[in-house]
């Protein structure tokens, strides 16, 4: 019985069939993912606690880093913490800086900058598409510190929070509403 079965053309494509959807499944969804980590530490600007107070008897100090905007990360579709903050360096550019990032890994994972609030629970998983949006690059690692350059194009005062956002479903991953300083 089995070796007649074997040789039918059906029994053949419905194997084909069937291995290329576990094939692309696998692709799409890449599973492994959920158990890799990717760490990275990068430095990050080194910010003073407290603005320079103005005395007429210290000399000029060039102008230092400092954060303009920052915000806790909430959880989306998997669990994310860590601190986000754009920072201004003394050369008037501006960086994003992920500060003690924890999340998951996945497919496809963007930072952006969204002109959209973060909203908590469900409610929030796919808002950040919905506005205007600047994707800073792919996200490096799940967990560490970050930095992302912010294009002399782009003004982030525009916007009001950041998203780990996963490009490939269209769900944010965890987002932090950023707070202007």
């Amino acid at each position: 019985m089995n070796r007649r079965l074997l040789t039918r053309p059906l029994t053949w494509f419905v194997v084909a069939v069937l291995g290329a959807g576990a094939a692309a499944g696998l692709y799409w969804f890449q599973p492994w993912r959920l158990v890799t980590d990717t760490t990275v530490t990068e430095s990050l600007a080194v910010v003073p606690s407290t603005p320079p107070s103005p005395a007429a008897s210290q000399p000029q100090e060039p102008p230092a880093a400092r954060v303009v905007a920052q915000g806790t990360f909430v959880t989306h579709e998997h669990d994310t913490t860590g601190t986000a903050r754009v920072v201004r360096n003394a050369d008037g550019s501006h960086q994003l800086e992920l500060v003690g990032l924890d999340t998951s890994d996945g497919p496809d994972l963007r930072v952006w900058l969204s002109d959209q609030p973060v909203r908590t629970g469900t409610a929030g998983w796919h808002v950040f598409d919905d506005g205007d949006v600047a994707e800073l690059g792919r996200l490096k690692g799940n967990h560490g510190d970050q930095v992302y350059p912010i294009d002399a194009a782009v003004d982030p005062s525009a916007f009001r929070s950041v998203s780990i956002w996963c490009k490939r479903f269209a769900v944010s991953f965890g987002a932090a509403d950023l707070s202007t300083r």
